[in-house]
């Protein structure tokens, strides 16, 4: 009798193409490497924050290399992965594709800017310490307008757009109630208890984050859809 093409275990399947192919199995590694990225971006973003004086933690959490509380990268990592893994989500839900189909130097490029952003606000920081309010007015319209820059570069859907803001928003009071409570604080404040250009970094942070995720799932999407073709 002959076999048909296409139908389940009509062609052997090697352990490697049943992985790659098991849609839970990709969304654990996908998961994964997104946390890993984030907890790299939050040991370096935050020695370069640490460094430059814009956040204090207290001296008994600074033991390590890395001068960084040991609850900021598991933090970061959890939230990188969770946004990495809801932007390719939302864009199927919603049909809305990402329009720009990018290789990977792109996603770097992204990362690069995004790096570039958080350094910026370090170092602009110390320049408007002990000033008056408007350039720290400026200093925030700065950084928003280099946000929505990096949106517009690497991103410009709608739905990038939205959950940027959205999750930005909740970043920024999330860490308005850890500063509340003395987890660590912000030298010189000026929205509340933090600088009022944070809500910008966590913004540009989440389209960083998306992209990358967008780019995985991509990547797996021409993984699955070639394997078959290949047995």
């Amino acid at each position: 009798m002959a076999e048909v093409k296409g139908q389940p275990g009509s062609t052997p399947r090697g352990p490697y193409i049943s992985v790659i192919t098991n849609r839970t199995t990709n969304l654990v590694i996908r998961g994964v490497m997104l946390f890993s990225v984030g907890v790299l971006l939050a040991l370096v973003l935050n020695l370069l924050q640490v460094q430059r004086n814009v956040t204090l933690f207290p001296p008994d959490v600074i033991a390590s290399i890395f001068s960084s509380a040991w609850w900021v990268p598991p933090c970061c990592g959890t939230a990188s992965a969770a946004i990495g893994l809801l932007y390719p989500c939302i864009d199927s839900r919603l049909g809305e594709p990402h329009k720009f189909k990018r290789e990977w130097s792109s996603v770097m490029r992204c990362v690069a800017v995004f790096v570039g952003i958080n350094h910026a606000s370090a170092v602009l920081n110390m320049s408007a310490q002990k000033v008056d309010f408007a350039n720290n007015v400026q200093l925030s319209l700065t950084l928003a307008a280099l946000s929505i820059g990096l949106w517009w570069t690497f991103d410009r859907s709608r739905s990038g757009f939205g959950l940027g803001v959205g999750i930005a928003f909740l970043a920024t009071l999330a860490t308005q109630l850890l500063v509340y409570h003395g987890v660590f604080q912000y030298t010189s404040p000026d929205f509340l208890y933090i600088r009022s250009w944070l809500p910008c970094i966590f913004f540009a942070g989440v389209i960083t984050m998306g992209n990358i995720g967008r780019q995985l799932a991509l990547y797996e999407c021409k993984v699955v859809q070639e394997k078959p073709h290949q047995e």
